[in-house]
């Protein structure tokens, strides 16, 4: 239907949502201008994300002054009440050495994203535009880097002595021309620009009317949206930070902070049972506190039989994936099923903090980062008993396995692999930027958690070093195995790029 009457020359035609259909054809070469809060998110509410920088970055009492506030949010309208958001959120942290957008933002904005609403933007094939109501610093990094948004229309947060002082750039009757002629009008953007916008959105009219046409999305449309699936993502999710694993809305927020206490109280309960009963009876009582597990053999009476003799000639080489800094107490307590408990278990760590280290309820050993030394300290220990290794080097939340090292392939043909995955339902126990301290702390914490524990086959001679193979072809294999254990995909990566991303460093501890 047509616009109603305005001041500017040219008014743009508004359709409803969906466009995709018959006319789809003349849209693919087209400059293609969408709200990202409206037309691409399933979620009308942005709480969630101001909640996440609050927490991630402020810390929790911010979160919780974000949260009482809430209410006032709603009834102030939308402008006044992302002030005020802003404001609680921003005010005092270091521009600098604000991360939350590329580390932690990401991930929760993609499992937001609608399958429809990505399918109109994608299907456009001109130059893409985002406008949002969020601060570009939020959200530049999910757009440019995950979706592959040409440019990002946002306002800028006001910055003193490298602080944000919580306040945005003054929005001006003008300020979505004068944005739009910041974008370089050069190729297809010489065409007629389309929009997608949503029937609530008032911040950015002014933007949207140079549109040629735009297209209106609506709530009840939303309703019916799916979640874009993971492999439609441009770019994977493979490394993100924070504590938070679940999406903050203001309910779950509230629930959030009213378990805390009961969550310190059932870490202190869950450690000390731990530490003060025998495995089998702790892992009962753990179980019913939420721990669960799920252990699953090839064959229970072979493997034991096989422990049995291997325990003889030198220690076994358990070599897992990388899901928690727990793996490998997981690994001993489902270990109790199938073989010796006399067999003593002992696991290799790097820039584990030392707080971890000291209550650590099997013995650990600290790798230096030094191949000739840590090699030998490897052969020491499988001599005394039997080892678990993560070659990954580091965890890693998603379905993905890091490259693994090859260090461990030429010390033994005793080697078997475990494949690990690990689900939280409230906070995530593993951090690259934060207190590395916290992450037992913030792992037991959880209502409830699951580990699903593989052990695989024990490798065969012929796949292993004394086999023939070289080191990086046992190494790539063991990563194979356990990724199609687990239906992950394997990649490349290593540790220095996971830190490289979400914390700038090389993970140096």
């Amino acid at each position: 239907r047509k616009a109603s009457s305005s001041p500017h020359a040219s008014q743009p035609h508004f359709n409803k949502y969906p466009f995709l259909g018959k006319g789809q054809g003349t849209l693919l070469n087209k400059a293609l201008m969408f709200h990202m809060d409206g037309a691409l998110l399933k979620s009308s509410s942005v709480f969630p994300y101001f909640l996440l920088v609050a927490f991630e970055a402020g810390g929790p009492l911010r979160a919780f002054t974000l949260l009482l506030l809430y209410p006032i949010v709603c009834l102030v309208g939308k402008e006044r009440g992302l002030k005020i958001m802003v404001f609680v959120c921003f005010v005092g942290l270091k521009e600098a050495s604000f991360s939350v957008g590329r580390t932690v933002l990401p991930k929760f904005l993609l499992e937001d994203v609608g399958n429809e609403g990505f399918d109109m933007v994608m299907k456009c094939g001109g130059t893409k535009i985002a406008v949002t109501d969020m601060p570009r610093v939020m959200v530049d990094c999910f757009l440019k880097d995950y979706l592959r948004i040409e440019y990002v229309i946002g306002r800028e947060l006001k910055v003193v002595c490298g602080h944000f002082i919580g306040l945005m750039e003054d929005k001006k009757t003008s300020s979505g021309s004068m944005e739009l002629e910041k974008v370089p009008r050069e190729g297809k953007m010489d065409s007629p620009v389309i929009g997608i916008s949503c029937f609530n959105n008032s911040l950015h009219h002014q933007l949207f009317s140079s549109c040629e046409v735009v297209y209106m999305v609506s709530e009840a449309d939303k309703k019916n949206w799916q979640t874009l699936p993971r492999e439609k993502y441009p770019r994977p999710l493979i490394f993100h930070d924070g504590r938070l694993a679940l999406r903050p809305t203001p309910i779950a927020t509230l629930f959030i902070f009213m378990w805390i206490p009961f969550g310190i109280f059932l870490l202190l309960v869950r450690a000390t049972v731990f530490f003060l009963l025998p495995y089998k009876l702790s892992i009962l009582f753990l179980y019913f506190t939420g721990l669960r597990g799920t252990l699953i053999v090839p064959d229970d009476c072979r493997v034991s039989n096989e422990l049995k003799q291997l325990s003889k000639e030198g220690g076994l080489l358990y070599i897992c994936n990388h899901r928690t800094l727990l793996d490998p107490v997981y690994l001993s307590m489902g270990l109790v099923q199938v073989r010796p408990p006399s067999l003593s278990l002992a696991a290799v760590t790097y820039s584990l903090s030392r707080v971890t280290e000291l209550f650590a309820p099997i013995r650990t050993v600290r790798l230096i980062r030094n191949r000739e030394k840590d090699s030998k300290m490897i052969e020491k220990q499988l001599q005394q008993g039997d080892l678990v290794i993560c070659p990954e080097g580091t965890t890693c939340r998603e379905p993905y396995l890091l490259r693994f090292s090859p260090l461990f392939a030429e010390k033994t043909d005793h080697i078997v692999p475990v494949a690990i995955d690990f689900h939280v339902s409230m906070f995530y126990g593993t951090t690259a930027g934060g207190y590395k301290s916290l992450d037992p702390v913030f792992l037991l914490m959880n209502p409830t958690s699951h580990c699903s524990l593989t052990i695989l086959e024990k490798l065969p001679r012929s796949y292993t070093c004394k086999g023939g193979k070289s080191k990086f072809e046992v190494a790539n294999h063991v990563q194979a195995l356990i990724g199609k254990a687990l239906n992950f995909e394997c990649t490349s990566l290593t540790r220095k790029d996971k830190y490289m991303i979400l914390a700038g460093n090389e993970g140096i501890v």
